[in-house]
């Protein structure tokens, strides 16, 4: 086998196996603590510009398939695993893992301590990386084209991964089995305009499922347009990158406060807070997993969320008066989620689509749907 070797910043330099393309990538190096979901980590386009570490020893055994795409490509840079299975075991399964990102252009590094590398970024804070796989390079070279590689602070991705152009969709969750408990669709009554800063289509199956007709547009669409559309909602996505060069998305989302109901969901919940006077910060290492414990200050319950973020809103920036902190992070006690005391608008940090992760806060999407209701 060839070999693959990922250089940091720092001049920390791992060497291990090469899988998936043979090619050289930079981004932001980060780590996610999900057990199982890697091909949707892999197409979750709020991973652009960045190289995932998972922390999960195997990687790659249950293959790809079409169903669980959250995008029609993989925008990860680069991949680093302690085990990658160049076979796959599943039923479901259409190609192998390494097909599936050989085909897109990630190169994927195997059998390297990724323990090691976790504790690494947790103690010195995510940083500047390039993946070099099956080609010979000198690791020194590699390490100043990680110092010299574009910083995360500062970048705006959503406008790159965004679509172009506006389109509706249609499709609802499907049931990958029998013993799937999703209940039936909602019969459709609402129309919904849903910002594209990086979207997944998980989150579009879910507000179909909940009963609404999704219209999709790009990021930079103005307000006037959005509401030319005469929608019942509108819907803020998730999308990688710094929320803080997203002033034209913030001053749009801005002039829609009071117009018409507002969920919004990672990145849209960084703009949201943005539109309302908010400032965000970098987080040291991120939240990336499906395990994150989360209170709903409202309920007093514990959800249990899945999470994909480097940015976080600040709490003492916003105004209290007009807002309510409504979810909080059980780990580090950053926030993650709010609503707006006088109008029907509310977000969250998290993601409630679970894909990857656990169902405990499906019941925002009902949230939604019940405030486009009283509207």
């Amino acid at each position: 086998m060839n070999t693959a070797v990922l250089a940091l910043e720092d001049g920390t330099v791992f060497e291990g196996r090469s899988f998936g393309a043979p090619v050289e990538r930079a981004g932001e190096v980060v780590f996610n603590t999900g057990i199982t979901g890697y091909q949707e980590i892999f197409t979750d386009p709020s991973y652009a510009g960045q190289i995932v570490v998972l922390t999960y020893p195997q990687i790659g055994n249950y293959g790809a398939n079409s169903g669980d795409s959250e995008a029609g490509r993989p925008h990860i840079e680069g991949l680093v695993v302690r085990e990658f299975s160049p076979l796959s075991s599943n039923w479901r399964a259409d190609e192998t893992a390494q097909d599936f990102l050989t085909k897109s252009g990630v190169p994927v590094v195997s059998d390297i301590d990724t323990r090691r590398l976790v504790r690494h970024l947790r103690s010195r804070g995510v940083m500047r990386g390039v993946l070099s796989a099956g080609t010979q390079v000198d690791a020194k070279v590699l390490v100043e084209r990680a110092k010299q590689s574009a910083s995360m602070a500062g970048l705006d991705l959503a406008t790159r991964v965004s679509t172009t152009h506006k389109y509706d969709w249609t499709e609802s969750v499907v049931r990958c089995s029998p013993s799937d408990l999703e209940k039936a669709d909602a019969p459709l009554r609402h129309h919904v305009v849903a910002y594209d800063f990086g979207i997944k289509r998980n989150i579009l199956r879910k507000l179909v499922h909940s009963g609404c007709r999704v219209t999709v547009v790009p990021a930079g669409t103005s307000a006037e347009d959005v509401m030319a559309l005469q929608p019942n909602g509108v819907f803020l996505s998730n999308g990688p990158g710094d929320p803080e060069p997203l002033t034209h998305q913030a001053t749009q989302v801005r002039k829609l406060v009071g117009k018409v109901p507002i969920f919004g969901i990672c990145l849209g919940h960084q703009v949201l807070g943005l539109a309302l006077g908010g400032k965000t910060y970098k987080l040291k290492f991120g939240h990336r997993g499906s395990n994150h414990p989360v209170i709903n200050k409202i309920s007093g319950k514990v959800e249990i969320t899945s999470h994909n973020h480097g940015f976080a809103v600040d709490p003492d920036s916003l105004n209290l008066n007009d807002l309510e902190i409504t979810h909080i992070n059980l780990n580090d006690d950053t926030l993650e989620g709010f609503r707006h005391r006088n109008y029907p608008v509310f977000c969250v940090q998290y993601h409630p689509e679970a894909a990857p992760g656990p169902h405990d806060s499906h019941y925002l999407f009902g949230d939604f749907v019940k405030l486009m209701d009283q509207a």
